[in-house]
């Protein structure tokens, strides 16, 4: 016996070497990108940590406001004597400082208007002081310097017979020409004034107009507070309802709109950048946030989430100036960081300054500051992604300016007060839909082509006719999503009515034709050429096709009334969008077709022949042997095609992308577009900021994919394994 060389079993052993290294570095590369993609997540669920960083005693009593700079090196008070003083945090040094009242002044007679460095003072003689601090960083022989300055303040007579002023609220514009006050006495009357200055761009005279309009509140004002744009006042009452005013041009205020009854007083009022989130602190803790909503005329507040309440009554609120979250401290020293749309506390502790009256937000959102009797504190803030939380991202969430809760995508906006919507299950139920329609096309054309080009096509036609189709798989995706926007879409509004028509008569019309041809080879015999049965159906389907198509003024005209889409919206009430569904579903479709027939038909082609021989051998006709032996005997190749064409149509980015309108809702309609998983990250990924929260999320939208992908193929796996042992045994 002559000994294999050793030259061919190098040969072996090398080619098994390559192989087995080849595996083993793919399976290496998919659980790299693994790896890559949920270590891009995992900071979303990082903690938020807020740390002290400076304590220092500042001049002064009990601070009842505070407002500090970026960088956190000087802090502005206000308190009970009277005085605003700006101070290092670091020595305590006094950099400016003003008197504004005669003290003593109350706490809840002091307030920080919401998106201002101003304190705004209500006085026992019936004024209302507005001082604004002003601070400016400068740099010096390469170190910064930061300064503040105190302009002039701003007064206001708010009661002419001089009673005392009990709440007040301001804003005033950056220049400080322009001013609006809001006042509440002690007999529940409520005084809205507004002063405005126009300067004569050519003369420089400053014009000064002044405004003013009264109300009655029916209970006692806890807090006052007025929005940026100067439009609307919210008044804490001590029923605990919340009263709105609409301020008008002439500062006359609008009807009261008031809150449900509340068992709790309200204790402190702020809104979150945007002014479309109105954050209340009760007297037994609780935290609340509402939405004051708008629809022309009409008005209402709407009581969108609450917080797990503080220990004490909340005493002051911290709105951040870049996102949503805002910080709160009650009586007894205990502070939480919240984050208004995820609903989540980011964070919860003990103030560091004993006996802690008075909170601020930094101005870059990287840190806050703390006050009380016993000085100063700066605290940092890390919070890398307030914005995600499970509900945030997979649940429904109310968003400012929404009628009620839902899911929603919007990442982006043209404002520094947008609120990100960041929800996931639009994209998964974009996904979804669109592999849905999909396969409603590509699952029966490709087995059942499959099938017959196996088990019925005369041989010298499969030969042309599969790699045909198999070379169809090449066509780039790209090329199929421009012709399914730009050539597809328009086409199929025009003759959708045709194509309906064209689902219900195809069917009948090919087993009509099915039956003639039976009937014409019993009669002609041997005369009929085997496999030409193929170009009889095709001319079938051509005259069908195009018999529907002509059809098609007809149907709008006399059926229809009216072009298919206007009939849609004006009988059924449904929109057409031109990008939809549908036309996703015949491209797409088109593009996984070629790969459910060529693994189906090699299923269909590896049955033995044994098996088929000996079901004919039986007397079984060939469709009963095709439909009882073969396809149970390949079931399980077939269910492994599908399942690859639904990864394929799960994965597809540029068909999706070009021929939809790729708009995130959540709408079973077949007429309206939607937006994928994989189209979503390759729209946003180049406009995403390295290490934000949108780049983290459209990792997790790719680590999503990855996970239903592989959770597909396992499944399909465990069931083609099943049916294989199942049917192993014909």
């Amino acid at each position: 016996m002559k000994r294999t060389s050793p030259r061919r079993l190098f040969a072996d052993k090398a080619a098994r070497w390559i192989v087995t290294a080849g595996g083993l570095a793919i399976v290496a590369s998919i659980l790299g990108i693994l790896f890559f993609i949920v270590h891009e997540v995992a900071p979303l669920v990082g903690r938020t940590r807020v740390t002290t960083e400076k304590i220092h005693a500042i001049p002064g009593g009990a601070a009842l406001a505070v407002l500090t700079d970026e960088y956190r090196e000087l802090v502005a008070a206000i308190d009970t004597d009277g005085h605003v003083r700006v101070a290092q945090i670091d020595s305590g040094e006094i950099v400016a400082d003003a008197a504004l009242v005669a003290g003593p002044v109350s706490p809840g007679a002091v307030s920080v208007p919401p998106g201002s460095t101003a304190f705004v003072v209500a006085t026992n003689d019936g004024r209302v002081v507005v001082q604004r601090v002003s601070f400016a960083a400068s740099y010096a022989d390469g170190r910064r310097v930061v300064s503040a300055t105190l302009p002039p303040a701003a007064e206001v007579v708010v009661d002419d017979a001089h009673r005392p002023v009990t709440r007040a609220a301001a804003q005033v514009s950056s220049d400080g020409l322009s001013l609006v006050v809001a006042g509440a006495t002690a007999d529940d009357a409520l005084t809205l004034i507004r002063e405005t200055a126009t300067t004569n761009g050519m003369t420089g005279e400053v014009v000064r107009s002044s405004s003013r309009g009264k109300a009655t509140l029916p209970a006692g004002v806890t807090s006052l507070l007025l929005d940026v744009a100067q439009d609307n006042v919210y008044a804490g009452l001590a029923d605990g309802r919340i009263g709105w005013f609409r301020v008008a041009a002439d500062g006359t205020p609008s009807s009261l709109l008031l809150s449900p009854l509340s068992p709790s007083p309200v204790a402190a009022l702020t809104l979150l950048i945007g002014d479309r989130s109105l954050v209340v602190g009760r007297e037994d803790g609780a935290i609340e946030v509402w939405f004051p909503q708008r629809r022309g005329a009409d008005r209402s507040l709407r009581h969108a989430r609450s917080f797990p309440s503080l220990r004490g009554a909340v005493r002051a609120l911290a709105p951040s100036p870049r996102g949503k979250g805002f910080l709160a401290l009650d009586a007894e020293g205990a502070m939480a960081l919240m984050y208004s749309t995820s609903e989540r506390v980011l964070w919860s502790g003990t103030a560091p300054i004993p006996q802690a009256t008075a909170i601020a937000y930094a101005p870059k959102a990287d840190g806050a500051l703390v006050a009380g009797a016993g000085g100063a504190a700066s605290l940092s803030i890390h919070a890398p992604h307030p914005e995600v939380s499970l509900r945030a991202l997979f649940g429904k969430v109310w968003y400012e300016g929404y009628e009620r809760p839902g899911y929603s995508w919007q990442s982006s906006s043209g404002t520094e007060d947008f609120e990100p919507k960041l929800s996931l299950t639009p994209l998964l139920y974009g996904t979804l839909k669109g592999t849905i329609y999909s396969l409603l096309l590509a699952v029966p054309l490709g087995v059942l082509s499959a099938m017959y080009a196996s088990q019925f096509l005369h041989p010298s036609l499969k030969r042309v006719v599969k790699p045909v189709v198999e070379i169809m798989a090449s066509l780039p995706s790209v090329v199929l999503g421009f012709l399914a926007g730009l050539w597809l879409a328009p086409l199929l509004e025009r003759v959708l009515p045709a194509l309906v028509v064209m689902v219900l008569v195809v069917p009948p019309a090919i087993i009509l034709a099915g039956v003639t041809w039976d009937r014409m080879t019993r009669r002609l015999g041997a005369r009929v050429p085997a496999g030409t049965e193929i170009f009889f159906f095709v001319a079938v389907l051509a005259l069908v096709g195009g018999g529907c198509l002509a059809l098609e003024p007809f149907l709008e005209k006399t059926v229809l009334g009216a072009t298919f889409p206007t009939w849609l919206l004006q009988v059924l009430g449904v929109r057409y969008d031109q990008r939809n569904a549908i036309v996703v579903g015949l491209a797409m479709g088109f593009a996984v077709i070629p790969i459910i027939f060529a693994i189906a038909e090699d299923a269909f082609s590896n049955v033995p022949r044994s098996l088929v021989s000996g079901s004919l051998a039986l007397g079984a006709s060939r469709w009963q042997t095709v439909t009882r032996v073969v396809l149970p005997t390949a079931s399980p190749g077939i269910f492994a095609a599908v399942m690859v064409g639904f990864g394929r149509a799960v994965g597809e980015t540029m068909i999706v992308l070009m021929a939809t309108g790729n708009t995130p809702i959540m709408d079973g309609s077949p007429f309206d577009g939607f937006r994928s998983l994989s189209a979503n990250i390759a729209v946003e990924i180049p406009e995403a900021p390295a290490g934000g929260t949108l780049y983290r999320t459209i990792f997790l939208a790719a680590l999503l994919l990855f996970v239903l992908t592989f959770a597909v193929n396992t499944v399909a796996e465990l069931v083609r394994q099943r049916l294989r042992r199942k049917y192993s045994s014909l």
